[in-house]
């Protein structure tokens, strides 16, 4: 079970109509923000912190933002927030070849120079002890300016405080995550793990 039950999504009128956002991102509200409503200046601060950093500027795409949450989610190995990634880069239009083989990023046709340096970027910056070098800067910067290499990091420190908070929190996964979870990766391994609503 979760460390701390999500509240009833009405709990907090403020977050319920913040968290409207989600019904675009994900088709429902997350039991993550629904814990958060415990102390709402949390679950408001999260949701517009969430709307900045995934509001899309120019190249750095909505779906492209969502397979670099993915990716962070996977280095992490938060089970929650990789199904979760995963929905919404489905949801935002990633290409059907890239959510297939999302776990080949680095060697699969269907993704572009530019992508591979961004997930690397991605998986580089999530790890502890944090693995970004002088090497990767140069290579996203043959591809990305500062502000969309901002816009990236915005999306790994989001998902960084989400992959501690999700498997801390052991939090309950819903139905429509585990689906694209399934689809996608359940091909590699990937399983509810503690939040599957029974065990923590």
């Amino acid at each position: 079970m979760a460390l701390v039950n999500p509240l009833h999504p009405d709990h907090d009128k403020e977050t319920q109509e913040l968290a409207q956002f989600f019904n675009e991102t994900l088709g429902f509200c997350p039991n993550s923000v629904l814990t958060m409503q415990h102390r709402p200046a949390i679950s408001k601060a999260f949701i517009n912190l969430n709307m900045a950093v995934m509001e899309n500027q120019g190249r750095v795409t909505s779906a492209l933002k969502r397979m670099i949450a993915w990716v962070s989610s996977n280095a992490t190995g938060c089970r929650y927030c990789q199904a979760h990634a995963i929905r919404a880069a489905e949801r935002y239009g990633a290409e059907q070849e890239q959510l297939d083989n999302i776990w080949e990023y680095r060697t699969h046709p269907a993704f572009s120079e530019a992508e591979r340096a961004a997930l690397d970027f991605s998986l580089a910056a999530s790890q502890v002890p944090n693995t970004v070098n002088a090497e990767l800067k140069e290579r996203l910067h043959q591809h990305w300016n500062d502000g969309e290499i901002v816009e990236m990091l915005g999306v790994i420190s989001l998902f960084g405080y989400l992959n501690r908070w999700n498997d801390s929190m052991g939090t309950d996964i819903e139905d429509g995550a585990v689906q694209s979870a399934d689809q996608y990766l359940g091909k590699y391994g990937w399983e509810k793990g503690k939040h599957d609503g029974s065990t923590y």
